[in-house]
């Protein structure tokens, strides 16, 4: 567990900075941020605290090889010298996800077969078993990555896709990734006192991201990852840096974070993700519109919210007005207050009629959209 080597951590596009800031924060070593995510340097216990406490990280991935790669045979050699019963039993499961760009291989399912097929002989010459590949719960993903005859090859030690909490009972329609929310509250001026508004919250997911951050709660205490299913996994140390981090997790007892939705059924799907993770008495979910939400002259409030875009939800018809009318709410209503909001358009920003915003451009999803955060 103690050997070092490089991991590359993944995120969607434009969170590298956040995603940099976290991992700092966690003391990674030999940080460097590059595109399309954070490279460190650490053992598997610092790739185990990445996976549990990383808000804004989609995969943890971590580099046995890099190799020029003129050939697929070169590309079978060194995918079979490699220890793969390290990280996959003979007779487990596994699935290789290939990129290739700039080179003499330029098939990504090619590059994939090659690769298994090197994973089994290695496997199998070892100890007689074969193992299946199966897309769907494999017991281990490989990531092969070759650009201009690079090669890659990395195990991803998260297995699910990081935005997957573990907490989500009501999936809503058109949601907020759970990393894109995160990223909201961690790019806000949010002092984590004042009350924490979503007056379009939909499922809830960005109120419970904000409380997850408020109460020092790792993302990760949901779930389970991949790197539990390798073989030699030392759960005994893993429980411990767990149980660390539940410890280390306390509400603020007086703090408030404020709903609001259209939908009565979003409000409902709202409230029981939110009692999956234990905040229920620190939020308030109500049926409502969000132009007519009470607001507070002096709160201090910060609105973080993911507003319509059109893509998924709402028609042209009806956004321009939204947007307008919502801008003039809080323009009016909510001086002092600050906001981070997720808009589709820089129509759609210039329509709020704030003053001036930072902008951040993001992917929610396959949809472009950008993050706007201000003071009123």
């Amino acid at each position: 567990m103690r050997q070092s080597t490089e991991h590359f951590v993944t995120c969607s596009p434009g969170l590298e900075p956040t995603l940099f800031r976290e991992a700092k924060a966690l003391h990674l070593s030999r940080l460097e941020q590059q595109v399309g995510g954070v490279r460190f340097v650490g053992d598997m216990a610092d790739a185990w605290r990445a996976n549990l406490e990383l808000r804004t990280a989609i995969r943890v991935l971590r580099r046995l090889e890099r190799f020029s790669c003129p050939d697929d045979d070169t590309l079978y050699r060194v995918a079979k010298s490699i220890d793969w019963s390290r990280y996959l039993r003979s007779d487990g499961s596994f699935f290789v996800d290939a990129q290739c760009k700039e080179s003499a291989l330029d098939h990504s399912q090619f590059l994939a077969q090659r690769t298994k097929d090197a994973v089994v002989d290695s496997l199998r010459s070892a100890s007689g078993l074969r193992p299946s590949v199966a897309k769907e719960d494999a017991d281990l993903r490989i990531h092969v990555h070759l650009w201009r005859d690079r090669c890659t090859i990395s195990v991803d030690t998260s297995g699910d896709s990081l935005h997957k909490r573990g907490w989500r009972k009501y999936q809503g329609y058109a949601p907020v990734a759970e990393t894109i929310a995160a990223a909201m509250v961690l790019n806000s001026k949010w002092d984590r006192k004042a009350p924490l508004i979503d007056p379009f919250c939909g499922s809830g997911t960005i109120l419970i991201e904000g409380a997850l951050i408020a109460s020092d709660t790792a993302p990760g205490l949901f779930r389970s990852f991949g790197f539990e299913k390798w073989p030699g996994h030392d759960d005994c140390a893993w429980s411990e840096i767990r149980s660390q981090a539940k410890q280390r997790a306390a509400m603020p007892p007086k703090l408030k974070l404020l709903g609001r939705d259209l939908d009565q059924d979003h409000i409902s799907g709202a409230m029981q993700n939110v009692s999956s993770v234990g905040f229920r008495d620190n939020c308030e979910f109500v049926a409502g519109d969000a132009c007519a939400f009470p607001w507070k002259r002096g709160w201090g409030a910060t609105i973080a919210t993911n507003l319509p875009y059109g893509v998924r939800v709402g028609c042209p018809e009806e956004l321009d007005q939204l947007h307008h009318e919502f801008g003039t709410t809080l323009r009016t209503s909510c001086s002092g207050y600050n906001y981070a909001m997720l808009v589709g358009t820089r129509q759609f920003a210039h329509l709020l009629g704030f003053d001036k915003w930072d902008s951040l451009p993001l992917q929610n999803g396959s949809i472009p959209c950008r993050l706007l955060v201000g003071s009123l």
